[in-house]
């Protein structure tokens, strides 16, 4: 395999953020950032073992009609490889063995939820927590503060304290199975985003959290760190100009989504080649 990082999104049955996702991996450092239909792992024409780092884009999967990416979990679970008894999630299972990255955003975010990628606690795939409809019963599009857990395995927020990102959902309130589910969350660091107010303080209160996530939380990690998803959109802040005030303030030039991406490129390197 080359020694060039290999990103890949996913694209296909409603997804529209692909191209801004492909970017933000380009602009990070990967050398190929490949957008792929679906329909070509399923023919068996793409194969995810070629590439390093798999991206999971938002949109309106399946038209948001059936369950939030339910319905894209199944196809991913069941639909067999052409011509073989494999599935694209055996694919998935073997990638993330193999110590690979895994980042969902909204739509994907959703995906890894209801394929049991997240957080899977105990290793089964077990599907133990979802997104459903936000509490106030509409869709939201708006930036949201988010404050970083800092003791997280998550290697995609290494180093930061903060995030200010846009969310564009209708169906991104967090809800855990049970209690217990929570607490296993809470106590391994694997809430890597909440919700927060203008102090960073993890807040339910719309609408600084917008969809009444429980314990605010806006995205979560697998327990390697490898497997991250979240409901805001990074790659639609990579640069200063994507910010709704930059006319008015002195920003970096980069943006703070731009920083996720980093880092997923900068563990493929040190980690991976």
């Amino acid at each position: 395999m080359s020694k060039h990082v290999r990103s890949m999104v996913i694209a296909g049955n409603g997804t529209n953020c692909e191209r801004e996702v492909a970017n933000a991996c380009r602009l990070a450092g990967a050398e190929v950032a490949d957008i792929v239909h679906v329909a070509e792992l399923l023919a068996g024409r793409v194969r995810l073992e070629d590439y390093h780092f798999l991206n999971l884009a938002g949109g309106f999967l399946d038209g948001d009609d059936l369950g939030s990416a339910k319905a894209g979990a199944n196809r991913l679970l069941s639909a067999p490889v052409a011509g073989t008894a494999e599935t694209v999630a055996d694919q998935l299972r073997q990638f993330v063995a193999d110590g690979k990255l895994v980042m969902g955003v909204c739509n994907g975010f959703q995906l890894m939820v209801k394929m049991g990628l997240l957080p899977n606690l105990d290793g089964s795939g077990r599907q133990t927590t979802s997104l459903t409809f936000n509490c106030g019963g509409r869709f939201e599009d708006r930036w949201s503060r988010l404050r970083v857990d800092q003791d997280s395995p998550c290697v995609f927020t290494r180093g930061l304290d903060d995030l200010y990102l846009p969310v564009r959902h209708g169906e991104g309130k967090f809800v855990t199975d049970s209690e217990a589910t929570l607490q296993t969350i809470e106590q391994q660091h694997l809430a890597v985003v909440k919700y927060a107010d203008a102090d960073l303080q993890p807040t339910l209160a719309y609408p600084d959290n917008p969809n009444g996530s429980v314990a605010a939380i806006a995205g979560v990690c697998d327990p390697s760190g490898r497997l991250f998803g979240l409901m805001p959109h990074p790659e639609a802040y990579v640069h200063r100009t994507h910010h709704p005030r930059w006319t008015r303030e002195e920003l970096p030039e980069k943006g703070m989504g731009l920083w996720l991406y980093e880092n997923a490129i900068r563990f493929v390197r040190d980690e991976l080649l």
